[in-house]
């Protein structure tokens, strides 16, 4: 057993390769190999034989499987010390260049329009964008009748026969999360609801699908005025304009009373749009004291609170404030658009605004 010892050890030692090392390993400690065949001896061996022979030949087994172990990782890093000889890497190379993400405009602007909000104290509340019927319009003050809720306007959600849930759709704007965060929280409160909205329209400033922010504040002694104040403040900090004029115009709509459309002031002077100055208006938002029915269908006492609330369209404000003329453009253009209009990764791109 010595000298198969010494035999196979020598044998190890003198591999030059892998292939070599695989050839001493099948000869040594394979099915065929010497050690394993003197291993099947052990049987015809005597109780006495075999306890002697059987830890000498596993000892031996283990001892050649450790020898080429070790073998292999030296034959190993002589390979890597000889390709590190023969190969080199200038370290001082510039890298190979990679192509950077880009944020949306629609994402970055939604942060923008959070971070100014949340400065003034609102938080940001979300919901589903399948509702139903009734949080969709039932809750908002919307009568049957009302054009919204025809099939030409709203996406409906299809049923099988013999399904009688009420009604569901594609929720039309962000105003069910407002009635949803009023069960939740009560009042007094704070909250803006951005997320997708779905209108069947499609043109050159209306998509399918559509992005909304809208906002509630929820107080006791809340008025006009503090309305006037918040959504000044917020167009002041987002179109990054000193001197900020708003109009507000009386309008309607079933969730508010009194309501009004809010322009801001701008001029097109060379065919570009500037805001805070010139002699023109543009609409840019819809906005007024929440109806009584909306407070109670929240569960808020309309005797004891009342609020404000407003929205307006992301990409809407997304296009004023970074020229991008067409609503379309955010959803079916090739995105590399986006470095016309300067948006990069991670950075806020200039105003165009001025």
């Amino acid at each position: 057993m010595e000298d198969l010892r010494e035999k196979y050890l020598d044998r190890i030692k003198a591999a030059e390769d892998e292939g070599a090392l695989e050839d001493v390993r099948l000869a040594a400690i394979g099915k065929k190999g010497e050690v394993a065949l003197k291993m099947r001896e052990l049987g015809k061996m005597t109780p006495e034989e075999r306890k002697d022979a059987g830890p000498r030949l596993n000892a031996l087994k283990d001892e050649i499987t450790s020898a080429i172990a070790a073998r292999k990782a030296g034959l190993e890093d002589a390979a890597l010390d000889a390709r590190l000889r023969t190969e080199w890497l200038d370290v001082t190379l510039p890298a190979r260049t990679r192509r950077r993400g880009t944020i949306h405009p629609i994402s970055q602007v939604t942060e923008e329009v959070t971070a100014i909000f949340a400065d003034m104290g609102f938080s940001v509340a979300e919901g589903p964008q399948i509702e139903t019927d009734w949080y969709n319009f039932d809750a908002l003050n919307m009568p049957g009748h009302h054009p919204a809720r025809a099939e030409m306007d709203t996406f409906y959600m299809a049923r099988q026969p013999g399904d009688d849930r009420p009604p569901h759709v594609l929720r039309t704007h962000t105003s069910p999360v407002q009635i949803k965060t009023m069960e939740a929280q009560g009042a007094p409160l704070r909250a803006i609801c951005p997320g997708r909205v779905y209108r069947a329209d499609y043109d050159q400033t209306h998509t399918p699908m559509f992005h909304q922010v809208e906002g509630i504040a929820i107080d006791r002694d809340i008025s006009m005025a503090n309305l006037k104040w918040c959504l000044e403040e917020f167009c002041r900090a987002f179109f990054e304009v000193d001197e900020i004029a708003l109009r507000f115009r009386a309008s309607h709509f079933p969730f508010t009373e009194p309501s009004a459309e809010v322009d801001i002031r701008c001029s097109w002077e060379g065919g570009t749009l500037k805001l805070g100055e010139g002699d023109d208006w543009l609409e840019i938002l819809g906005s007024g004291m929440v109806h009584p029915k909306v407070l109670a269908a929240g569960g808020v006492d309309p005797d004891e609170w009342q609020g404000f609330a407003f929205g307006l369209g992301i990409d809407r404000i997304a296009m004023l404030k970074y020229g991008i003329p067409d609503l379309r453009a955010f959803f079916d253009s090739d995105l590399r658009w986006l470095k016309h209009y300067g948006f990069g990764a991670l950075r806020a791109p200039a105003r165009h605004a001025g």
